[in-house]
């Protein structure tokens, strides 16, 4: 998961004082004695906070790991979902700062399977039912080199890690968040714990399956990338499409993003959709134009999707 060869620097640990990451922590400093170090993140959402990182704090002291904290203000909107970008954006700073080769979060098979279950009710395509993904890159860090995001505890369950914590003699801090039915994680939860045949583990490798089947898509429309798409002149691009939709989405969205522009996969699979009836699209500020033309030396008539900066809109 995190290759010897590769490693630059310690690995950072994002600990809140919760079961799972004090056993994050306890694992990774068993395997790495001298090299891994901990951020705490007080989101200022409970009054609470301040004594847990406290408590993370003391817990790194008695462990000799280096310990660093960070308090962060959340946007507007979805409170999880800005609580956790501000926490990935505190994790990129830091980690940057310090010069860590990989941080790690301590998200384990049920997480997995709850993220399944959340993604299927929502009726997410393949890349979000490929589930949390056991290496990535830091949200926030840098473009060119960006810090490795390693999520090793994919494979525990959730009574495991909190069993080790317990073994340790360490009391985790509890969250009253992770009860709450307002959120759609806790009511997955606890359907998944009245449930008699929805198995968390075999949920999780479900979507270890589909991660699999992502990563095969992502190879492929590489290759489409590479073999069908040109440039057509310094601001456009002629793509060749002759490959599931499933690859047209991905090819279209970095042909968008290589003209500057930003689309999900829903905008993308519609523009899509059009262009294999012979329609026009506009997405992102790229109007997308198709046809059909005989392609030279292969001697076989392929549908051409042009796609150019969108011209601005005439105002009266």
């Amino acid at each position: 998961m995190w290759p010897e060869e590769a490693r630059e620097g310690p690995l950072g640990l994002a600990v809140s004082g919760g079961p799972d990451s004090l056993a994050l922590l306890l694992l990774a400093r068993a395997a790495l004695p001298e090299g891994v170090a901990v951020l705490s993140v007080d989101h200022g959402l409970r009054p609470e906070a301040e004594s847990e990182v406290a408590f993370v704090h003391g817990v790194c002291a008695t462990l000799g790991v280096p310990f660093a904290s960070a308090k962060v203000r959340l946007a507007a909107g979805n409170l999880q979902a800005r609580a956790r970008e501000a926490r990935y954006q505190a994790l990129a700073q830091w980690a940057e700062d310090r010069g860590l080769g990989a941080v790690a979060t301590a998200h384990h098979a049920d997480d997995q399977a709850e993220t399944l279950l959340m993604r299927l009710a929502r009726g997410s395509g393949l890349a979000g039912l490929a589930g949390v993904r056991a290496v990535t890159h830091l949200p926030g860090s840098g473009e060119e080199s960006p810090i490795p995001l390693i999520r090793p505890l994919l494979d525990f369950r959730k009574g495991e890690l909190e069993a080790a914590v317990s073994a340790a003699g360490l009391t985790p801090v509890q969250d009253p968040s992770n009860r709450d039915p307002a959120f759609d994680r806790v009511r997955v939860r606890e359907a998944l714990a009245d449930s008699e045949w929805l198995d968390a583990q075999a949920l999780a490798t479900s979507a270890q399956h589909l991660a699999e089947g992502w990563r095969a898509l992502e190879w492929y429309a590489e290759i489409d990338w590479e073999e069908m798409v040109e440039r057509d002149g310094e601001a456009a691009f002629r793509y060749y499409c002759n490959v599931p939709r499933a690859v047209q989405i991905e090819t279209v969205r970095r042909i968008v993003a290589e003209l500057g522009g930003l689309v999900t996969r829903s905008e993308a699979g519609r523009a899509a959709d059009r262009l294999w009836r012979g329609e026009n699209a506009s997405l992102g500020g790229v109007l997308a134009t198709s046809d059909v033309e005989m392609v030279d030396p292969v001697g076989v008539e392929m549908r051409v999707y042009r796609f150019s900066p969108e011209p601005p809109r005439r105002t009266h």
